[in-house]
């Protein structure tokens, strides 16, 4: 039986070859159930959760991982944040008629993927590749050509229905090896790997799917990691943000509008707030020494 969204590493004992295979269901489920996204945009989306899913999981460090893509297509912006306890969220910004052909430079258009990683101790990162291979996957690969030069394979694949979305994945990447019998291994096993089927990798257990694909390979198979949706917004984070504005434009706004209505485009929550809210917030700020809010 599958079990629940998790990410399964794995080495080849005998090949300088690491893999890592994902599974989503719950996670993509509720990333989009509180949106209204276009199929194609809810596909592309968690084509972007399996990337980032494969992506977190090569840090070497704890932090954490933003993927997005940016272009001029009818998909303007689609990004995911993930971090390294496999924590995710996302979200997608979009205009106008959906193409009938929904490939990812017909919704994203002349674009860039721009990968950013932020470590919780050292510096920023930030990785850009233009958008010139047929598919995400293609042009995950690129990135990593030109950002590590490793030779890297990633297969993602989504489907489902618009209730129960699925979406999964694999990546090969080699260890730091050269030579020309290393790049053959790692054709070789990229071959094996090609055979995959969606229905596997949406329905069979990654013990399975790994035997399946593999079974003439030692294969070592890791703990597998729980991934999980994770939206960090709060009412206290609105709180703080109305703080900065200040009283007096707080205040107008909720004459103008009778309340202040702030939403969450990864989660779809709503945080009201009304005249009474407002005084107590200013009221509390105030009394707690605060001068810095007007």
């Amino acid at each position: 039986m599958k079990k629940p969204d998790q990410l399964y590493r794995y080495l080849f004992e005998h090949y300088q070859v690491r893999g890592e295979l994902v599974q989503l269901d719950e996670t993509f489920h509720q990333m989009v159930a509180a949106q209204t996204y276009p199929e194609p945009v809810r596909q592309l989306l968690g084509e972007l959760l399996v990337a980032t899913s494969l992506l977190t999981a090569t840090l070497k460090f704890s932090g954490a991982i933003t993927v997005q893509l940016q272009g001029n297509g009818p998909v303007r912006l689609a990004v995911i944040n993930g971090d390294h306890l496999q924590q995710l969220r996302g979200v997608a910004r979009w205009e106008g008629e959906m193409p009938t052909d929904p490939t990812l430079k017909a919704l994203v258009g002349d674009g860039q993927l721009i990968i950013t990683i932020s470590p919780e101790e050292g510096e920023r990162y930030q990785g850009i590749v233009a958008l010139e291979a047929d598919s995400l996957a293609r042009s995950l690969e690129s990135y990593f050509a030109q950002s590590e030069q490793l030779a890297t394979r990633i297969w993602i694949r989504t489907g489902g229905t618009h209730d129960a979305p699925l979406a999964a994945g694999m990546l090969l990447q080699s260890l730091p090896a050269s030579g020309e019998e290393h790049a053959e291994q790692f054709d070789h096993l990229s071959k094996l790997t090609d055979t995959i089927k969606d229905e596997e990798l949406f329905t069979l257990p990654a013990e399975e799917i790994l035997y399946r694909l593999y079974h003439e390979e030692e294969v070592r198979v890791f703990d597998p990691q729980d991934i999980r949706f994770l939206c960090t917004c709060s009412r206290q984070r609105c709180e703080q943000a109305l703080l900065q504005l200040g009283q007096s434009e707080v205040v107008a706004m909720i004459e103008e509008q009778g309340q202040v209505d702030m939403h969450c485009d990864y989660c779809g929550t709503h945080y009201l707030f009304d005249a009474i809210d407002a005084q107590a917030l200013f009221s509390e700020n105030r009394a707690s020494g605060n001068d810095a809010v007007h």
